[in-house]
This record gives structure tokens, sequence and C-alpha cells, in this order.
């Protein structure tokens, strides 16, 4: 991305900022979208949703096929990984400095991501030891997307099977009760747990995790990655000593993903 771009990025407004964020996190895999999928992934009308693909495909970061399939272009996926990394920086201030949880952190860094200068973007990145993902494991550059393992969906994780919580996908980051769910069990980035029960009929699952046992449905299951057995520590990060706020109270451990 350009340095003319990353100055510019904060004149987005949020809206903006998050249609950016959803497409990156909808067409992860490289494949095009439609404006209706869109417009599902963000709970608004499909008429809203046209309108503002038709405001971000004038600005040169959303491209519209023949079809009318949506994917970002060059530039779009340029801002939308910088607005990212941005986010991801934003949500581990504040939940390992500031001590918000997961739910709450989300819907803070939305609100103070565009403000965060290239500047202070790289600052905050050295506080924190320059994480290469988000809070929940979600890798943040391009580089890190390629090299780390993708994990497999908690969904097909057989019953007795022992697992390392890998990553909570962007898709189920948008369900504030499951993050909320998720961290009070502690099924946070890096810890162990074992698959107790899978009930194709009920639809569901049973873990025991780092408090006790947990069922959740398959569908979000789906959304959730893992490594089977104890995954390399390496892999997830820690904050540098000292930068963390150990007294403050937390009803989960604080997330360690790298």
């Amino acid at each position: 991305m350009s340095r003319r771009r990353e100055d510019e990025i904060p004149t987005l407004t949020e809206a903006a900022q998050g249609y950016l964020l959803a497409l990156r996190a909808i067409t992860d895999g490289g494949a095009p979208t439609l404006t209706s999928a869109l417009a599902r992934e963000l709970g608004v009308s499909t008429q809203a949703a046209s309108e503002m693909v038709g405001r971000l495909a004038g600005e040169g970061l959303v491209q519209v096929s023949g079809d009318r399939e949506l994917s970002l272009t060059d530039l779009g996926r340029a801002a939308a990984d910088t607005i990212f990394r941005r986010h991801s920086l934003m949500e581990w201030l504040l939940t390992q400095v500031v001590g918000l949880g997961w739910a709450e952190s989300d819907e803070e860094a939305m609100r103070l991501q565009g403000a965060v200068s290239p500047r202070v973007e790289a600052a905050i990145a050295t506080l924190l030891g320059d994480p290469p993902t988000c809070p929940h494991g979600n890798p943040i550059s391009a580089e890190a997307v390629r090299t780390r393992p993708r994990g497999v969906p908690l969904s097909e994780v057989s019953a007795g099977e022992v697992v390392t919580i890998y990553r909570i996908t962007e898709r189920a980051e948008e369900d504030k009760e499951l993050l909320h769910y998720l961290e009070q069990q502690g099924l946070i980035p890096g810890a162990q747990a074992t698959v107790v029960e899978v009930s194709a009929g009920l639809d569901a699952l049973t873990l025991e995790g780092p408090q006790g046992r947990s069922s959740m449905g398959l569908r979000p299951a789906a959304l959730i990655r893992v490594l089977p057995g104890q995954a390399d520590p390496g892999l997830f990060h820690t904050v540098p000593a000292g930068v963390g706020r150990p007294t403050m109270a937390r009803s989960a451990p604080l997330v360690r993903a790298r």
C-alpha cells in the first residue's frame, strides 16, 4: 500500500471500513461474492449494500464484474489489510493493556482504527511485540496467511480427539455472544480441549476445556479452527513483559494468539 492511501484511510467512514473488512473476510479464499451475501454478512439491506459498494467501486477499492460479483481491487485489498492490521492492534491494546473483553474490544477497535496514523500504528506494534495475528488468531499480514497453518474446523473433529484452539475466524468474530462465550470458557487460541461428544442429531458438540465442559452448535463450531493435539507454543503470541495489566481481574485467561 502506498503512503498516500495509508494516510487517506482515516477519511473512510466507519461503515465503509466495515464493508472492506467484511469483503476481506468473505473473499478470504480469493473467490468473489455477491452483494446479497455481503448484505447478509453485515446485517443490512441489499439496497444499502449496493449503494456502499457503488461508492467503494468509485474509489477504486471494489470491482464489480459483469455477473455482479464483487471482489477487492489490489488497492482495496491493501486498504482492507491495513485497516485489519490497525483493528487487530487496537484489539490487542484494549484486551491486554486496558483489560476489555473480546466482544467489547472488537466494537471499540472499530471506532478507533480509522484514527490510527502509520506512525502510531508502528509504535503500538512495537509496544505489543509486533503480533502477527489478531487476538483471535487471524493472521494480519499476507506473509502470515501464507506461512501459518490453516487449521481444521472444530465441527469436523471426532469425539475423543484432543485439539488446540487455533483461530476464531473473522466470520465468527461477528457473533458477539459467541465471542463472549468462548472467552468465558477459556476457549481461546493456545488453549487445549477434548471433544467429548459430537451429536449430529442435536447439531452440537461437547468439549472438555480449561473451564470444564461446554457445548456449542456445529454451525458456530465450523467457524473455529483447531490444530490436532498439543500445538507448537511458538504459534501463540505473548505481549512483552510489563505491557499487560496482570492486576486487572479477568473472567478468562488473556488471549495469546500469534
